[in-house]
């Protein structure tokens, strides 16, 4: 299929936006404390609907408690939702984390999968928090995290129309070069934090306003 004038100009936005944010953020990252790449799957599903950063003050206890995906499969389910019980949604979320270390000792000798299609298949995790797991964790890029922060963003620059995320992926996916896919989250998740914030954001002040079709006040 022949690419249109208008997603020709639209790749080349995103190129320049995504060269603009990695000047402004050389340091973008994972939020998320890890030393493992389970460390980092269980972290990334205690995030759901909750801040990286009360996330980070439960993990230390959580992997001192549970050094290994073993001791995460045999925890007792009630003390595991207790121990992560200020994150939120403790319950579905302690069984995830339980029933995938589990689903990880029986299939892979505890070991982490390495593909999107493999991962997808645990409990607990989606397509987010497989592309995150394969980004941060081993530097494998076959999908575009999207969160709230790079959902919105990506509406706001013209990325994609689509709320949901599995849509707004499939239309990054078509602009973002590949070797941007994993930085691309870390990027907008920091711009969404420090400048183009969900309440009100900084629109005179962004970097990016010439090239946001959604920037305000800026003429």
């Amino acid at each position: 299929m022949a690419i249109t004038t208008q997603q020709r100009d639209t790749v080349s936005r995103a190129k320049k936006c995504i060269r603009l944010l990695k000047q402004h953020y050389p340091d973008a990252r994972c939020s998320l404390h890890f030393k493992t790449v389970h460390q980092l799957m269980v972290a990334t599903i205690l995030s759901a609907q909750c801040t990286d950063e009360r996330v980070n003050k439960v993990t230390p206890a959580l992997f001192k408690k549970y050094p290994s995906v073993k001791a995460f499969a045999n925890a007792n389910l009630d003390e595991l939702g207790k121990d992560i019980y200020s994150t939120g949604f403790h319950n579905n979320k302690a069984k995830a984390i339980k029933q995938s270390a589990q689903q990880l000792m029986e299939q892979y000798n505890g070991k982490i999968p390495r593909t999107l299609q493999e991962l997808v298949k645990l409990p607990g995790v989606g397509r987010k928090t497989a592309s995150c797991v394969l980004g941060a964790g081993y530097g494998l890029a076959e999908g575009i995290v999207v969160d709230t922060h790079v959902g919105r963003i990506s509406r706001l620059l013209g990325f994609t129309k689509e709320k949901d995320p599995v849509k707004v992926e499939r239309d990054l996916i078509q602009i973002i070069p590949k070797q941007d896919w994993i930085v691309y989250a870390h990027l907008l998740i920091e711009h969404g934090r420090a400048v183009c914030k969900a309440r009100r954001p900084d629109c005179e002040h962004c970097f990016l306003k010439r090239l946001c079709p959604s920037a305000k006040g800026t003429s």
